[in-house]
């Protein structure tokens, strides 16, 4: 079994606050400390080309990695994440996860 991508998207209830941007951005740096994440990547939209495949309502983005499925699982119930949850969850209206494991 190869690694795992935890790829979240949040949607911000405010998306035009930049403190509320900042403030989950550095609730999610957190997220690095968690020992089973092999790592990170924050994001937010991209300005590519405007095309119907492309999402980007989002507000902004994690990817982490995992060396397997039992890391990720020990990291969903690891304090910090719970921690980070509890904290930034008033922030964001919609969250969705792309689970995938590697076949390469």
């Amino acid at each position: 079994m190869g690694p795992l991508v935890h790829h979240v998207f949040f949607w911000l209830k405010n998306p035009e606050s930049l403190e509320d941007k900042q403030q989950l951005i550095e609730g999610i740096k957190q997220l690095k400390t968690i020992e089973q994440v092999a790592d990170i990547h924050i994001g937010v939209p991209a300005s590519t080309e405007k095309r119907d495949v492309v999402e980007n309502s989002y507000s902004v983005t994690e990817m982490l990695i995992f060396a397997n499925e039992q890391d990720e699982a020990i990291y969903q119930k690891h304090k910090i994440h719970q921690e980070f949850v509890d904290k930034h969850q008033h922030l964001w209206r919609k969250v969705l996860v792309f689970d995938s494991k590697s076949v390469l």
